[in-house]
């Protein structure tokens, strides 16, 4: 039994309007604002990562790169870089897998030192301002600790 154009016409412009109420509500509104802001900061974190601190760890570590060590499955692979291994056969790419790991875990660092940062400004800038009497009881208090 088919719908008359009708009531499809009303279907439709409900199933619209109930979109545009859930598209416009703040929670998604904020979620694509979050997006889009963190895409733009993973690209400086990254960079900072990829080009400051991974250069200074590479220089500390005297320039080693685990990035082209590969382990062959077959006896087909014998090229000495992973870009040619890969196109001979099968290889276990595992400093490959190394160099994405330690990236995560500096990126992961320098993210928790930038949100840590940002927390103790946040607390410095929310801290309760004493009144002049709370001031007053606080120097006697200090005052009292070293008596």
């Amino acid at each position: 039994m088919s719908l008359p154009v009708r009531d499809v016409e009303e279907k439709g412009l409900r199933m619209l309007k109930e979109f545009r109420e859930f598209a416009m509500k703040g929670n998604v509104v904020d979620l694509a604002v979050g997006v889009i802001i963190g895409a733009a900061f993973g690209g400086i974190v990254s960079s900072l990562v990829g080009d400051i601190i991974m250069p200074i760890v590479g220089a500390i570590t005297g320039g080693l790169d685990f990035s082209n060590y590969f382990t062959p499955m077959s006896r087909a692979v014998t090229a000495s870089n992973l870009a040619d291994a890969k196109k001979q056969g099968a290889v276990l790419a595992w400093g490959n897998f190394l160099t994405v790991t330690l990236n995560f875990v500096v990126v992961a660092f320098v993210l928790f030192l930038i949100i840590r940062a940002m927390n103790v400004v946040k607390r410095r800038h929310d801290a309760p301002k004493l009144s002049r009497q709370e001031e007053l009881l606080t120097e006697i208090r200090d005052l009292l600790k070293k008596a």
